[in-house]
């Protein structure tokens, strides 16, 4: 089994814009602080540089409030990228902000274009084997069907999921750990969609812990879930805490920070 699920040489993120404080989110819980937003999002480019990655950190855009969450403007491969088509419209900008800086890196650069297609990259979780895709209020059938076209001839099975009601993105509730093992929030992993995968479900009252980044040899989990953190510990993984409460504000976590990728097939 190869590792390119989770081992990666390049990573590109987005600082966080003084307009954050207008960002989407489900429910209130106050306007993210936009100094401590910036502290943490340092910390987490520090980290995946720690291990070896190139991190790019673009510029932030004003006018696009979410645009620090880059991952849900496009999905990386080995053998190309795909740009998505948010299904928030606000953030349709967003993509094609990515598009170029993707173009310089990759040879094959493909795009969601059905006017009816949305999907977003936070409900897309690449393993070894498949790519899944939680269907969500910001993720249609249209979308998932098309993305299966497009990477079909890069031999990518895509798998259609369900997201759980209220919950954003399918992300939100999982995450790769290493090749064969995912971390789940009960909820998700009570639907059978992992069936074929070891499963570890987080502690009841640490759902927020679900959304981590296996990135190389770290495990990049967001800092306040102690029994997740241990739980992790314990099977053997290499923790590293970052700060999140203010992009949790804006239903926002690890994966959302920084679009992955490896070297090129």
């Amino acid at each position: 089994m190869s590792d390119h699920s989770f081992r990666f040489s390049h990573a590109i993120c987005r600082l966080p814009a003084a307009s954050i404080t207008h960002g989407l989110r489900a429910v209130d819980t106050g306007s993210p602080d936009l100094a401590v937003m910036l502290a943490h999002h340092a910390d987490y480019v520090a980290t995946l540089r720690a291990t070896g990655a190139k991190v790019t950190v673009l510029p932030a855009l004003t006018d696009y409030p979410d645009s620090v969450f880059v991952e849900d403007t496009a999905l990386c491969l080995p053998q190309g990228a795909v740009i998505m088509r948010p299904g928030a419209p606000t953030r349709l900008g967003e993509a094609a902000e990515m598009a170029p800086h993707l173009v310089a890196l990759y040879g094959s650069v493909r795009s969601i274009a059905g006017q009816a297609s949305h999907i977003e990259g936070g409900d897309i979780l690449v393993t070894e084997t498949e790519v899944l895709v939680g269907r969500s209020a910001r993720t249609n059938a249209q979308g998932i069907a098309e993305l299966a076209g497009l990477v079909a001839d890069w031999g990518w099975p895509v798998r259609e999921v369900h997201t759980p009601p209220g919950v954003l993105h399918f992300k939100t509730d999982c995450s790769l750990l290493d090749g064969e093992t995912i971390l789940s929030t009960p909820r998700l992993s009570a639907s059978g969609c992992f069936a074929g995968y070891r499963v570890l479900d987080v502690p009841e009252g640490e759902e927020a812990a679900a959304n981590t980044i296996r990135f190389n040899d770290l495990v990049l989990t967001p800092a306040g879930f102690p029994r997740t953190r241990d739980m992790l510990l314990r099977a053997g993984y290499q923790v590293r805490e970052i700060g999140n409460s203010e992009c949790a504000k804006l239903d926002g976590g690890m994966s959302c920070l920084s679009l992955r990728f490896g070297p090129k097939a």
